[in-house]
């Protein structure tokens, strides 16, 4: 395979339960959670093209049809907005729609991550492509993808994202050993381990959803192992690779150090941290809602039942 090749697809896994947020979540996808007044699917989509990617995948599970719906049209409401003069709605549901086609394939069994990037093999094919997680939201301001894409040309191997986080936290995320490399802004994994302990983590460095990889991890993932959770772990697939000597195929992950603004929507404190910081910065909300704020945090409860 040319590793000249542009990377141009992306890959959306959204095919999990959202067990964190129950009951919300029974009969919602979690992906479609709003954040402020859009789904948070939609954000991470609005990404992955600011970005340059032009063929996008979402894969899917059962009771998923509302995220196809979402970036469907729906003439009649367009309609409606057209005949009411509301420019400004029908501007939003039209933002949703035109951000390009998207394809969609079924998980079928959840069984992780890695099984999910495995899905999307056929549409991928033998070229690099990106993968975004919903549960982290990028601010709009940064260039993380596109960096890590840049990193992906030029060295030809599969890039990660790491981000430093509380070594108490690290537990929660995969985790990476990684070296410098003389002279650039990227480093060299040379390690990596899926949610360790604390005191058994190589580092504070923690991987968040954002992906390219070399199309050599789909061999990888076919012999993959279930590992943690008696999942199929993407860690584990790179960790492999990281491990080939310099020359292999798909041999060499790298990881651009993301220290800008990222908001985890991943469980309920922080996705309700994300909605007020995200509202907050809004010149539509924020005058309103930070006085509101200021004036709520005097009379805030400090103390809390088990109620």
């Amino acid at each position: 395979m040319s590793t000249q090749n542009r990377v141009r697809k992306a890959v959306f896994p959204a095919a999990g339960l959202g067990t964190r947020f129950l009951p919300a979540t029974k009969a919602m996808p979690k992906e479609m959670l709003p954040v402020v007044d859009k789904p948070a699917i939609q954000y991470v989509v609005q990404e992955a093209v600011s970005a340059g990617l032009t063929d996008l995948l979402m894969i899917t599970g059962r009771s998923k049809r509302s995220l196809e719906d979402h970036f469907d049209r729906v003439p009649s409401l367009e309609a409606r907005l057209q005949e009411k003069g509301d420019s400004t709605k029908l501007k939003a549901v039209q933002q949703a729609t035109s951000l390009g086609d998207i394809h969609y394939i079924r998980q079928g069994d959840p069984k992780g991550l890695g099984h999910a990037v495995l899905c999307s093999r056929q549409h991928v094919g033998d070229e690099p492509f990106a993968v975004l997680l919903g549960d982290d939201i990028i601010d709009a301001n940064e260039s993380l993808l596109a960096d890590m894409i840049a990193v992906q040309e030029k060295t030809g191997g599969t890039v990660v994202a790491l981000m430093e986080v509380a070594p108490e936290e690290i537990s929660a995320y995969g985790c990476a050993a990684v070296e410098a490399i003389p002279g650039e802004d990227y480093v060299k994994i040379t390690g990596l381990v899926e949610k360790p302990e604390a005191k058994d983590a190589p580092s504070n460095l923690a991987i968040i959803g954002r992906y390219v990889l070399h199309p050599a991890v789909y061999d990888v993932l076919e012999n993959t192992e279930p590992g943690r959770g008696h999942e199929i772990q993407l860690t584990d697939a790179l960790q492999t690779l990281a491990s080939r000597p310099e020359g292999e195929e798909g041999a060499g992950v790298y990881a651009v150090i993301f220290k800008g603004r990222r908001y985890d929507t991943g469980d309920k404190l922080s996705y309700l941290k994300a909605v007020i910081q995200m509202a907050a910065e809004r010149k539509d909300l924020g005058p309103d809602l930070v006085p509101w704020l200021q004036e709520y945090a005097k009379s805030a409860p400090t103390q809390w039942d088990d109620k």
